[in-house]
């Protein structure tokens, strides 16, 4: 069936006389095609394809794999958030909280109520660049199927495989673990 359609797509493109000409213009390029009957329903089929494999690719270029290298894990903030303070103070490791801080009212990691940026204000920004930092964050970012409100004490993440066993190991003896992630780094607004 599938030979089926492609041979009267390719005998349909071949028996349009006139070639699609292309305007370019300075955001992107323009294409203008003759529209067909509503019965060359496979050319609109093969043309869908074509736009949502592109959509993937776009997709799939918005996330990264990092490496994220995890200190413990909780649902009491205020125990991870001293354990993550030992740490600093033993390994010198420093803490970037992103101005975040726990909001019992709403049980959330969050920004400020009155952060600069009105979309995330009192709500959660997740760490999701490559950093060296101790922070507080949800696991379910990183790690798929934990809980919702799971709380990773997170060391670090890490773009090389090589700098987050480097983290693990300066740890020790905490039993810390490294989570392959991949992690969305497109844009948030």
């Amino acid at each position: 069936m599938k030979i089926y359609c492609l041979l009267i797509i390719v005998c349909l493109l071949a028996a349009c006389k006139s070639k699609p000409s292309i305007v370019n213009t300075a955001s992107a390029q323009i294409k203008q095609v003759k529209v067909l009957p509503a019965s060359h329903k496979a050319l609109s089929t093969v043309k869908a394809t074509a736009q949502d494999s592109s959509e993937t690719d776009d997709m799939a270029d918005q996330y990264e794999d990092y490496y994220v290298v995890v200190a413990d894990t909780g649902v009491n903030y205020y125990s991870l958030r001293d354990k993550m303070f030992e740490l600093n103070q033993s390994f010198g490791i420093p803490i970037d909280t992103m101005d975040r801080h726990y909001n019992k009212a709403k049980d959330l990691i969050a920004l400020p109520d009155n952060y600069d940026d009105d979309m995330y204000a009192g709500d959660y920004y997740p760490r999701r660049e490559a950093s060296d930092f101790l922070s507080l964050e949800y696991l379910n970012l990183y790690k798929e199927g934990s809980k919702a409100k799971t709380i990773a004490l997170v060391r670090g993440i890490y773009e090389k495989k090589s700098s987050a066993d480097s983290a693990l190991k300066a740890l020790q003896p905490i039993s810390a673990f490294s989570i392959k992630s991949k992690i969305y780094i497109g844009c948030m607004h």
